[in-house]
């Protein structure tokens, strides 16, 4: 069947669909999320049919199609295409063979990772995927098929260097900005750590988010080669490289559903490190009744299977089960943290000592691992010697920053203190609540949005005092997180 193409202006943020008039479906007996093949010319799609009932959207005669389908073919309005019925991709049969709790084999997810890359699977049929590896939990085995998968499938950033250190938390504790601290140790120490980050899922920033209140984070993969071999190190938003393409497809489904598959979250974190060259990678898993991980338990599972999987892979993997009971710094939002960053490499007593003394413990156990005695004092060192401030300004000029004082950083101009309502001692602080407060009130997409914690877990308070800061950059924002902070039992005295 010949129609002619009508762009209809709408991105599916992945998946290739098409929407045919209900007449035009019907002669060719399709369905909705039939599969058919869509030629312009020599270039060839098979995208996903959806139908549309109304002539208003598109007529007899036409097919509507997608933004990335219009990219894919390189379409323009009234363009003649042929359409012809297609067969629904070969990873569809390995789906359900896993939502029936069979085992994958490496053909099977090799296909599966190679449709979701090329956008061979509707949302709907990822989603599936995702819930039959969140219910029929994946082996160790089928864990490092999908991470080599995942890495073949995309670009791998080679060095001839050795070690290569990478590090990575799995995340759900505000604050903890530990790679902006670590990295440049590491650097200045003269080990070479590519770093690839992520933005914020579901709290008031990422890695990525922070650091770009600093310099530039997103880059081509041979400009971030350019910048290590230069520097030693960087800090670059790993969703502007091709690297493990399928997992950023996998996180945009997995991120409605709320569902973090064990095995995928350890095919994604390996998966990165992998495709970095990384040599000797650092985890660190936060533990808390509010983190991901919610007790010692699983903790110690999850430890076990990165250690399983990195030996499989040929890396040297330590994997640290921290503390997730409470923030981590003072700032929790972009500029905040990103100040916290700078007052901690400057040396400014106003710097969060917690997450500087975690920074310390575990830069002693990534220096422990390439076989230095004394990491902690090494560590230390490079601090107060000033060569990791330094490093920090070299990493962030090859980055297209520039040196900034940290008082110089434009926080949100809008702000409310909470004060403690009774004296006592501090013995739990919600992470949820912070995050929640600090996301209404703008983080992090507006920078300088979040909040400031003057107290933490163990600290005294005295009814009146202040416990913590709200910055909007906003009145409304500020207004609506302030309305949050006064529902919710962010702090407990007792």
């Amino acid at each position: 069947m010949k129609l002619k193409v009508k762009d209809i202006d709408i991105a599916s943020g992945g998946p290739l669909i098409v929407v045919i008039n209900s007449d035009d479906a019907a002669k060719l007996d399709l369905h909705v999320m039939d599969r058919v093949k869509i030629k312009k010319g020599n270039k060839v799609e098979t995208v996903v049919v959806d139908i549309a009932q109304s002539a208003k959207i598109v007529p007899r005669g036409k097919i509507g199609v997608f933004e990335e389908v219009v990219r894919s073919l390189k379409l323009k309005n009234n363009d003649g295409v042929d359409i012809s019925i297609a067969r629904k991709p070969l990873s569809i049969e390995f789906i359900k063979k896993k939502l029936d709790g069979e085992m994958l084999t490496k053909k099977e997810l090799d296909q599966i990772v190679w449709d979701i890359v090329h956008n061979k699977l509707s949302a709907v049929e990822l989603a599936y995927f995702i819930a039959a590896c969140y219910t029929n939990v994946m082996s160790t085995e089928e864990t490092i098929l999908l991470t080599k998968a995942m890495v073949k499938h995309g670009d791998t950033l080679r060095f001839n260097k050795y070690p290569v250190i990478d590090k990575h938390s799995i995340g759900g504790i505000p604050g903890n900005r530990t790679t902006l601290v670590i990295v440049p140790i590491i650097a200045a120490a003269g080990y070479y750590i590519p770093k690839t980050s992520s933005r914020s899922i579901t709290s008031p920033a990422g890695t990525a988010d922070t650091m770009e209140v600093l310099s530039g984070v997103i880059f081509p993969i041979n400009k971030m080669k350019e910048i290590v071999l230069k520097t030693k190190g960087c800090i670059v938003w790993g969703g502007s490289l091709n690297l493990a393409p399928a997992d950023d497809k996998i996180i945009a489904v997995e991120r409605p559903l709320e569902i973090d598959a064990e095995s995928q979250l350890l095919a994604s974190i390996m998966a990165k490190k992998h495709s970095v060259s990384s040599t000797h990678i650092l985890i660190d898993v936060p533990t808390g009744k509010d983190a991901k991980v919610k007790n010692k338990f699983e903790a110690i599972r999850l430890k076990k299977e990165f250690e399983k999987i990195g030996k499989r892979l040929k890396k040297h993997i330590k994997v640290l089960i921290t503390d997730g009971k409470q923030p981590i710094g003072h700032g929790i939002g972009p500029a905040l943290e990103a100040r916290d960053v700078l007052w901690l490499l400057k040396r400014d007593p106003r710097r969060p000592l917690d997450l500087e003394k975690k920074c310390l413990m575990m830069c002693a156990n990534i220096f422990g691992m390439v076989g230095l005695k004394d990491g902690y004092k090494k560590a230390l060192e490079i601090l107060n010697s000033g060569k990791a401030y330094q490093k920090m300004v070299e990493i962030m000029q090859a980055q297209g920053g520039r040196e900034i004082a940290a008082e110089d950083i434009q926080i949100g101009r809008y702000t409310h203190d909470v004060l403690a309502t009774k004296s006592g001692r501090i013995s739990s602080i919600d992470n949820l609540a912070v995050s929640r407060i600090a996301r209404i009130a703008g983080a992090p997409h507006d920078k300088g949005a979040g909040i400031y914690l003057y107290k933490h877990v163990g600290d005294k308070v005295i009814r009146g005092e202040k416990v913590f800061t709200i910055y909007a950059e906003t009145k409304r924002e500020l207004i609506y997180a302030s309305d949050v902070a006064k529902q919710s039992k962010v702090f407990v005295v007792k």
